[in-house]
């Protein structure tokens, strides 16, 4: 346990000790990460490059295209993936990997701006960067001073700093993050309109005004959605009659075959529109109290129903 508690403590000391080297340098290197009219391309060797492919990931999925490249691997043609619109962002505790010093010359020749992430600010990489950025930590938090465990810990929160901030100046919202994540809940939620997931045509559950109670029951039984729509003539929504409503209506003994949907239908209905969010319709089923909504075009005719199943379903709850 003391040991454990002792790794957790010595990794947020570094990541504390990186709030004081948010500076100049840093303002720089988000500037010409702004300025990149290509793509961030992110080098890294060993556990750097693994923090590497995070960094790429976090940038381009906060609006800021980005790509791992392996150094090792762009010593034997992954090169050519960079081009002279990118920037690269290269990390390094040492400052001093083979893998990048080798591919320096041609970084140098592309003439892409370098960024830095380096354990020592005398290092080679460090000297020949556009901009350095300082993510040296006083000690390693594995008791061997060995494995790189505080030092990574401080390059990802550097390159998340790096993201965040980004992510600020180019003013991206949630409604992008979604579109860069359309298979997520996130996604789901701020993406998927009630046009989307909704029952339309012959699935929509509708009567009539003048129908028999009888006869609505046998078209809520045909669609299953709990609830059908009460429309005229014109097919314009006058009111609705769900499950609820049956099990109020026969607790008044009324006679189904004989009694109209017109004298038990509720009328003034909740509705919404198929241009509306699928979130919204959660929100407005919670805060009604209710498991079905009709869906109404500009002139309140009826054109679509949903019920909690269906949201269940496309996982936007």
């Amino acid at each position: 346990m003391a040991l454990g508690r002792a790794v957790i403590e010595a990794e947020a000391e570094a990541v504390a000790a990186l709030a004081a080297r948010i500076d100049n340098a840093f303002v720089a290197a988000c500037r010409y990460m702004l300025a990149c009219e290509g793509r961030i391309v992110v080098l890294g060797m060993g556990k750097s490059g693994h923090i590497g492919g995070k960094i790429a990931a976090t940038l381009a999925s906060t609006g800021s295209p980005a790509f791992f490249v392996h150094p090792g691997e762009a010593s034997h043609g992954d090169l050519g993936m960079i081009t002279p619109r990118d920037m690269v962002l290269a990390i390094s505790n040492s400052g001093q990997t083979d893998e990048l010093l080798t591919i320096l010359p041609i970084l140098k020749r592309l003439g892409v701006p370098l960024v830095t992430m380096t354990g020592r600010r005398d290092s080679t990489l460090a000297r020949e960067a556009d901009v350095n950025l300082d993510i040296s930590v006083e000690t390693e938090a594995c008791p061997l001073g060995l494995a790189p465990t505080s030092s990574t810990t401080a390059a990802l929160a550097m390159g998340d700093a790096l993201a965040i901030a980004l992510l600020e100046s180019r003013g991206f919202t949630a409604e992008d993050f979604a579109r860069s994540h359309p298979a997520g809940s996130l996604g789901r939620r701020l993406l998927l309109h009630v046009s989307d997931i909704m029952h339309r045509d012959e699935r929509v559950p509708r009567v009539l005004l003048g129908t028999s109670l009888l006869g609505t029951l046998e078209e809520m039984s045909r669609k299953g959605l709990g609830m059908t729509g009460v429309v005229d003539d014109q097919n314009h929504l006058i009111g609705i009659f769900t499950d609820g409503d049956l099990r109020r209506a026969l607790d008044g003994g009324i006679d189904v075959r004989e009694t109209s949907i017109d004298s038990i239908m509720t009328r003034n209905c909740v509705t919404l529109s198929a241009e509306a969010l699928a979130v919204e319709a959660i929100q407005i089923m919670e805060s009604k109290s209710i498991n079905g909504l009709m869906v109404l075009d500009d002139e309140r005719r009826l054109i679509g129903a949903l019920n909690m199943h269906d949201l269940l379903r496309a996982g936007v709850v």
